[in-house]
């Protein structure tokens, strides 16, 4: 975060209006003390004009590239919620292929709208959520999928008492490395 916020000039404070979180939290979150939830963590990453794969990805460029499971990135939100990174998070590149799992009741909480012209395909693997697109509900089952202009904000609830497993592809095309 550090790195990226400095190539863009930025101060704290200056990321700290731009994504709505504290400076003493922020400062935190660089010297590694705290560890943000998904979407603050989200949040953080568009005011930086990146995407959050793209923060914790530190991996060149290359023609091939197997990313074993154990090997993956993944995000694990205090509420329980957990992101797969599946694909490497190049900065020349704008698609993430990600594994989400919500918990049992559990919830994402609210991602901030992305810059126009980024879209997220979702495509549930098992169990039921409830998408929250902008003012829009939508339930999705096992094998359903939905695509959407992700320039709202949203959010992804599990109504079950079953963990839900749901793939994102996230398309941020033109977006700034």
């Amino acid at each position: 975060m550090r790195k990226q916020r400095e190539a863009l000039g930025m101060t704290l404070q200056a990321l700290s209006e731009h994504a709505g979180v504290s400076v003493s939290m922020l400062s935190d979150i660089e010297r590694e003390k705290k560890s943000p939830t998904l979407p603050v963590a989200c949040r953080i990453a568009e005011a930086l004009d990146t995407t959050l794969s793209r923060l914790l990805e530190e991996r060149g460029e290359q023609d091939v590239i197997v990313i074993r499971q154990h090997e993956r990135r993944v995000y694990r939100d205090p509420s329980g919620f957990e992101r797969h990174l599946l694909s490497p998070a190049f900065p020349t590149r704008g698609v993430e292929w990600i594994l989400n799992v919500v918990p049992p009741r559990g919830d994402s909480g609210w991602f901030p709208p992305h810059r126009p012209g980024v879209e997220e395909f979702v495509t549930v693997e098992t169990g039921r959520i409830i998408a929250h697109i902008g003012d829009t509900q939508l339930e999705l089952d096992t094998g359903d999928s939905l695509y959407f202009a992700a320039d709202v904000p949203h959010r992804f609830s599990n109504p079950t008492d079953e963990a839900c497993r749901y793939y994102l592809i996230i398309d941020s095309h033109g977006l700034r490395p």
